[in-house]
């Protein structure tokens, strides 16, 4: 019976996926300026039920904070975009819109009485051992929140988790013994790590070069464009009170002061001026334009000239996507504002990607060829030495047990038992991402005597897991779900 479980652990293991959504006890962590499609105030609508802007940020920022807080305080922005934080947010609350579809649809609903209890009970609002509705009011506003908005977002999960209720999901006890054997399961190992610090690896030319001549098409020039263009001077005119006035009064919803309030004309008078020279200048260009592919512009305007790539361009990204639509026949490209100033531009030529000569790249080359070289190396000698190597000989240790495996970081040691308890095979070698290698030898098993409670819990939450995906692959054929924010 073990014998078996040991060859199929790869399909016993599970990944346990657990979701939480926290309130209170997290500081408001924004993420920069979007932009809206067909829907102001909404960022995304799932059937009848919209996401705001606001929703959003609240979700990121608790997402934020649960992250910060296992990551030690060293979570930042930057690991938040590797991490697809935005994306996260966004979905876990499409996902709820979904199950509150379904509620309404069933005329479910959370009475005030339910919200209220639900909050009294949360520790985080006590004072002296009970509810303080002061301090309850406090708390709220060091986390930027009201009353209104918590007590909503408190009514909206309980209402969530009622709908769930009525399709409940149940474990047997024959799971919860499967589950509870597959993390009994312990291996006695021999095991040694082989790392590559001793490897010399020799990168002269005459073994740079055919490494090169393999992968040279990996090392190519940018795609660039040889470019005809004109800055096209900005308009700056004095307009007299009638015609500020006029404009201001045509085109009111354009100021606005930094609460969405429209300004009174006296304070707008400034901004008015300057989106009068702004039309004037975008008018301007388009004549000079227009004069540019008529080959009749006047002597004064003077065309400049340029080749662009991604590598090298002194213009905007955005511009130079731009460019790469244009063709010789069909050569510029209408006045677009960089750096605040429209410049138009023709296309004269496309210099298409080459291979960079070798002596260019070869500082790059040397990186990756001492990387792959010394990677074959290793796996060689892990192939050559696993079943005879002499290394550490561990204690009975489960999947569990990462940190029992002294020679290697507890990274290193999770990645390779995961791997190890997935293998069909007796004696091996488990490459790690970090280009170490670890030969092993499983010298005995046997199954523990454990009979823990958490296995249970465990089982209910892969059930539950499965159950929720299948639910929600259900009403997302059932809602339709629209996204109106960009960047995301």
């Amino acid at each position: 019976m073990i014998t078996w479980m040991q060859r199929h652990k790869k399909y016993l293991i599970v990944t346990i996926w657990i979701s939480t959504i926290a309130f209170i006890g997290a500081g408001f962590v924004g993420w920069g300026q979007y932009s809206y499609g067909d829907k102001a105030g909404a960022v995304a609508k799932v059937g009848a039920i919209e996401i705001s802007m606001g929703e959003l940020q609240k979700q990121y920022s608790s997402l934020y904070n649960q992250y910060n807080q296992i990551f030690q305080g060293n979570f930042d922005e930057e690991k938040a975009k590797s991490f697809g934080l935005q994306q996260q947010a966004l979905k876990q609350l499409v996902d709820q819109a979904y199950i509150l579809n379904l509620a309404a649809e069933y005329d479910l609903e959370v009475t005030q009485k339910e919200m209220l209890e639900e909050i009294k009970s949360q520790e985080y609002f006590f004072k002296n051992g009970a509810f303080d509705k002061d301090f309850y009011k406090e708390v709220l506003s060091r986390n930027n929140f009201t009353m209104k908005e918590y007590e909503a977002d408190v009514a909206k999960q309980l209402l969530i988790k009622k709908t769930l209720a009525l399709l409940p999901v149940e474990t047997t006890q024959n799971e919860a013994n499967v589950l509870n054997t597959v993390f009994s399961i312990a291996d006695k190992i021999e095991y040694k790590l082989l790392d590559d610090k001793e490897i010399a690896v020799d990168t002269s030319d005459a073994k740079l070069k055919p490494y090169w001549e393999k992968v040279r098409q990996n090392y190519m020039s940018d795609v660039s464009y040889d470019v005809a263009y004109i800055a096209h001077a900005k308009v700056e005119k004095t307009y007299n009170d009638e015609e500020l006035e006029n404009f201001y009064n045509d085109n009111k919803t354009l100021f606005k002061d930094n609460e969405g309030k429209i300004l009174e004309f006296a304070h707008a008078k400034e901004k008015v001026a300057q989106a009068l020279n702004d039309k004037a200048s975008k008018n301007e260009a388009l004549r000079e334009y227009i004069a540019f592919k008529k080959n009749e512009l006047p002597k004064e305007i003077s065309v400049q000239n340029a080749t662009i790539s991604a590598g090298n361009n002194p213009f905007t990204p955005e511009l130079l996507a731009e460019v790469a639509k244009l063709s010789p026949t069909n050569g510029f490209l209408k006045p677009v504002e960089v750096n605040g100033v429209y410049t138009s531009v023709q296309l004269l030529k496309i210099n298409p990607a080459e291979v960079k000569p070798y002596e260019e790249v070869k500082p790059l080359l040397i990186g990756e060829y001492v990387k792959q070289q010394k990677k074959e190396i290793l796996l060689d000698l892990a192939q050559k030495s696993y079943t005879s190597f002499k290394g550490n000989v561990t204690d009975f240790i489960t999947l569990e047990e990462a940190a029992k495996l002294k020679e290697l970081t507890l990274a290193e040691a999770g990645e390779f038992l995961n791997a190890l308890f997935k293998s069909q095979n007796k004696q091996g070698y488990i490459p790690l991402q970090n280009g170490k290698v670890v030969v092993y030898n499983i010298l005995e098993q046997k199954l523990l005597q454990i009979a823990d409670k958490k296995q249970d819990d465990t089982m209910l939450q892969l059930k539950s897991a499965m159950f929720s995906k299948g639910l929600l692959e259900n009403l997302q054929n059932r809602y339709e779900a629209q996204i109106f924010i960009e960047g995301i």
